[in-house]
């Protein structure tokens, strides 16, 4: 009996996409035909020197930003046609992001911190949920405090557990361990790729660090806006 090929449908398409801003009385293209799938659970690199465009992409294909030409298509559905309102309300629950800096609400506890995308995603109920996501990365012993009494570690692991809370699909992370030092870097890539791993997420991750890159399951590079070998 002949054997059926199994065809893995990719999550996230992006087909030959551009991006052009306008500076003054120039038109500056910022990214040029960047194309490439993946997989459910994969994970991919985008490296590149400062400026290639590195983040622009990533603001892209998280529906954040639309492209000038192209299209970018979760699940078969192209994102890039659609108005701010309804990418919003496609981001809600699919995707996380990890951030540089953190981006936590100062006025906020590490629990609400984590609450508050579950909230918007799922009403109430959801104190449980953010308590165990900060057991997982752990954090229980900081839940009431606020997130200027944190270092920059345990500010990076609230950022993990507020951003794998919903369970999402697509998980963005832009320079994740760029604020951090080398001892705290590596504490938080391996949470990233265990949690991850447990979540069978989609991971796309900006970064500069080459211990991180080499990781994921694919690498992107990105040199004046242009893909290169």
């Amino acid at each position: 009996m002949e054997r059926k090929e199994i065809i893995k449908e990719p999550v996230l398409s992006v087909d030959s996409i551009s991006k052009v801003v306008q500076s003054g009385q120039q038109e500056l293209e910022i990214l040029h035909d960047i194309s490439f799938k993946l997989e459910r659970g994969k994970s991919m690199a985008v490296v590149g020197p400062s400026g290639c465009g590195k983040s622009t992409l990533l603001n892209i294909i998280a529906g954040l930003d639309v492209p000038t030409d192209g299209d970018v298509f979760w699940n078969g559905e192209n994102i890039s046609t659609l108005n701010e309102e309804k990418r919003a309300n496609l981001r809600n629950g699919r995707l996380g992001f990890v951030f540089q800096d953190f981006h936590l609400i100062d006025h906020l506890t590490v629990l609400e911190n984590v609450m508050l995308p579950l909230e918007i995603t799922f009403g109430r109920g959801v104190k449980k949920t953010a308590e165990k996501q900060l057991e997982t990365v752990g954090l229980m012993d900081r839940i009431n405090h606020m997130p200027k009494t944190l270092s920059g570690g345990e500010k990076q692991r609230v950022a993990l557990a507020r951003a794998f809370s919903t369970e999402p699909q697509f998980i963005f992370a832009d320079e994740p361990t760029g604020s951090l030092d080398s001892v705290n870097g590596t504490v938080i890539e391996e949470l990233l790729f265990r949690l991850n791993e447990t979540n069978k997420t989609t991971l796309v991750i900006v970064t500069h660090d080459k211990d991180l890159a080499s990781r994921c399951d694919s690498t992107l590079k990105l040199r004046a806006g242009r893909m290169c070998s």
